[in-house]
């Protein structure tokens, strides 16, 4: 295999609606680090919601989370990229954040901190087996970096609610909007930096590593990962992809109800 660094997105393409890794992509996995290939998972997740996945995957592995706000070794403690966001930009995203009724949450490298008990602490709670910090924001800004801010919402109130936040900072922060195969009624809106993306983010890791982006796979299920894709040299989108993403793919696989990441390795190591 000429490629050195394999790419691959959790929630819709690792992981399926009932947080499972099927037998088969664990597998599939195994062979490609067998042949000396490098896996790197890519995540809008916080770093403490991919731990557990990085640990039986990947330990000694870079990874990417926060959609792309961070790049990684976990086991070592080491950053080879971060984005955080500015704090005055944190401290306005508190204020805009009850101004227009929504819950915002913030997320440090190593915390999960929110306002109130919502739908989405008792998901982290249950899915993600992260536990939040209940806390008046106050000037948690000023405490430490916060990587990456969220709003979830899980009704077309809540929904119109968070366009409207988003609308405040338009050009000032970036905001990718994700759902996950577990929750697919939900909207995950993750509110990061201006440029960050998961594609700059595999470009600091593929210099890191030294590996030119052409020897990259990468595969992905979601909007969000339309940059990850276009930067590698093989992109490949799950079959549950949407057609945004499947439009830039060199490769749609099946779905990640059908082990689409190892059909898709497979048929590479054929």
């Amino acid at each position: 295999m000429r490629y050195k660094l394999l790419v691959v997105d959790i929630d819709g393409t690792l992981v399926n609606g009932r947080g499972e890794i099927s037998a088969e992509d664990v597998k599939a996995l195994a062979k490609v680090r067998d042949l000396g290939v490098q896996i790197s998972l890519s995540t809008g997740r916080g770093l403490q919601a991919s731990l557990g996945l990085i640990n039986q995957l990947s330990p000694d592995g870079y990874h990417i989370s926060f959609d792309g706000a961070l790049v990684s070794h976990p086991r070592r403690g080491e950053e080879i990229y971060a984005q955080p966001i500015a704090p005055a930009l944190v401290r306005e995203m508190a204020e805009v954040a009850r101004r227009c009724g929504v819950d915002l949450e913030l997320f440090t490298v190593t915390g999960y901190f929110a306002e109130r008990e919502t739908w989405s602490t008792d998901a982290h709670r249950r899915f993600f087996g992260v536990c939040p910090t209940i806390m008046d924001f106050g000037k948690l800004w000023e405490k430490g970096r916060i990587i990456k801010g969220g709003l979830v919402a899980t009704t077309p109130e809540e929904l119109a609610k968070a366009r409207d936040f988003c609308r405040h900072f338009d050009g000032r922060l970036h905001f990718s909007w994700a759902k996950t195969p577990a929750f697919p009624e939900v909207d995950f809106i993750n509110i990061l930096a201006p440029g960050v993306s998961k594609g700059k983010a595999l470009e600091a890791l593929a210099r890191h590593l030294g590996i030119a982006l052409d020897e990259v796979i990468a595969v992905g299920d979601g909007a969000n990962d339309v940059s990850l894709l276009t930067s590698a040299g093989l992109g490949i989108a799950m079959g549950n992809a949407p057609q945004q993403l499947k439009a830039v793919a060199d490769q749609v696989t099946l779905d990640v109800d059908h082990s689409g990441l190892a059909a898709a390795l497979d048929q590479l190591l054929r």
